[in-house]
């Protein structure tokens, strides 16, 4: 889709914006666009799309919140702590914990608000996500191997039921599908093959889809897979109709991240324009309640922010979050996750850290900053290819501007000691390097929001960000010019 031109860009801004008679004050340059974007539809409601299928009714409309005991058991005679989460998105909160003794868990009686939950055995990285709904009131889920999302049964959970067999088959469909797309740059005349076979995938999916909304009338499982395809995708001004933004039970999942992600590749044209007038119609639906509303926000903020759209996130800032009357709604809750993102810009001051280093005690990153003119942090694994091509370049880059104040911390995402201290070795790794091992689960990795390796950090003497470089080639021209 081509850009919007820049009088209906800014109609439309106007038109969600919180003072009637102003424009938002925060706009990328791009909006001087000239180009066309197709011209609306005059011709009443938008044809609804066969891949949508109502799976709401009377029963599941809204949320609920209730008592379910939830039990069961793990076959790991080891025992050890069953954690439960609350997701919203792709973030989880911890909510209870319990021991897992004689392979038998039980939390007791909890308080619990529809949909999706998480359970993890022993850590973060053994987990699986069931469904809690007060609806069905006594959930016992028997996990056949240690593993907890490789073999679950909840036979007296039509819920849980329903969303063990379909995870699994959209898990193989996906991947399915993953693997049809990467043959395609190599598949010459048989490309229009590839691609029905992948709209057969895609088709197969949906129609499972409607069969479990048709086998599961009333559950949360029927509604969410009715999330899973909007009602108008043609729409842009009514991508999100079929998503009632009063019931919060659609935050406890990922239907709310994932349509907003779809809404963005459709009908944004890779604009800047095209992002901000989508920001715009998000906020605008979800506007009548701030708890979803509040959702909404930090997941486009945090989207944007880890596809490197700054500007973006700028502007969502200082638009809809910290806004003194687009903001009155929202709660503390979210400026503070906001500030968590602010203070990884440049000019701003990152977290600090403690962490043990490979070769004894511990490195604290703001100490090491005072002693040092720069410091480079550089998050980076053992199996990143892409690092395997950059630290040959961190080396002559240390030689050089070391002795003029230049110093690296190497953060790995690895969880073997072993492989780490390989890496190291054979790489010359001669500047600090500290690991919490715990791979992607790193809090340090969370504090930073790193989604890719490397990311690199420069920082000042006083632990400022001065510059988010992509490659090596940008921290030497950095070092060239201010040391």
């Amino acid at each position: 889709m081509k850009m919007m031109t820049l009088v209906s860009f800014w109609m439309c801004l106007l038109m969600t914006a919180c003072n009637s008679g102003e424009a938002p004050s925060t706009k990328p340059s791009a909006t001087n666009s000239k180009e066309q974007a197709p011209a609306a539809s005059t011709q009443g409601e938008p044809k609804a799309s066969a891949s949508y299928m109502n799976g709401t009714n009377d029963q599941n409309k809204g949320d609920k919140t209730g008592t379910v005991h939830l039990h069961g058991t793990i076959n790991f005679p080891g025992g050890g702590d069953v954690t439960l989460y609350e997701t919203e998105g792709k973030n989880t909160f911890e909510i209870a914990t319990t021991r897992l003794d004689n392979q038998a868990f039980d939390f007791g009686n909890l308080e619990v608000s529809r949909g999706f939950y998480q359970l993890s055995l022993n850590g973060e990285t053994n987990v699986t996500n069931i469904i809690l709904n007060p609806d069905e009131p006594d959930l016992f889920i028997k996990f056949n191997a240690n593993r907890l999302s490789a073999n679950r049964t909840a036979n007296d959970s039509p819920e849980n039921t329903g969303w063990f067999a379909y995870s699994s088959e959209e898990f193989n469909s996906n991947r399915a599908i993953q693997n049809l797309r990467k043959s395609i740059k190599d598949a010459g005349a048989f490309r229009s093959r590839i691609e029905a076979q992948i709209k057969e995938k895609e088709q197969e999916l949906i129609t499972r889809q409607h069969e479990l909304i048709a086998e599961n009338p009333g559950t949360y499982l029927a509604k969410w897979l009715s999330w899973k395809n909007p009602q108008y995708p043609g729409s842009k001004g009514q991508y999100f109709s079929d998503i009632d933004p009063l019931d919060n039970s659609a935050i406890r999942s990922m239907a709310l991240s994932d349509r907003i992600q779809t809404m963005m590749r459709s009908h944004s044209g890779g604009s800047d324009s095209g992002f901000l007038a989508c920001i715009d119609l998000v906020k605008a639906h979800f506007e009548p309640n701030p708890k979803a509303l509040e959702s909404v926000l930090y997941t486009m903020l945090d989207g944007f922010y880890n596809t490197g759209k700054e500007t973006i996130c700028q502007y969502i800032l200082d638009n809809y979050i910290f806004d003194e009357d687009c903001g009155a709604d929202l709660s503390d809750a979210i400026r503070i996750r906001a500030q968590g993102i602010i203070n990884l810009q440049v000019g701003k001051t990152p977290p600090n850290f403690v962490i043990p280093k490979f070769d004894g005690g511990t490195l604290d990153l703001m100490a090491t900053c005072k002693q040092n003119e720069y410091t480079l942090v550089m998050f980076w694994a053992s199996w990143c290819h892409k690092c395997e091509q950059e630290i040959p370049h961190i080396g002559p880059l240390y030689a050089t501007y070391n002795f003029k104040g230049f110093e690296v911390v190497g953060v790995s995402l690895d969880q073997q000691r072993s492989t780490w201290g390989k890496a190291i070795d054979t790489n010359g790794m001669t500047w600090p390097n500290v690991s919490q091992l715990k791979a992607w689960d790193s809090p340090v990795v969370a504090d930073y929001k790193v989604t890719a390796t490397p990311t690199y950090f420069l920082l000042d003497k006083e632990g400022t960000i001065v510059l988010k470089p992509k490659r090596h080639f940008e921290v030497e021209k950095f070092l060239s010019a201010n040391l």
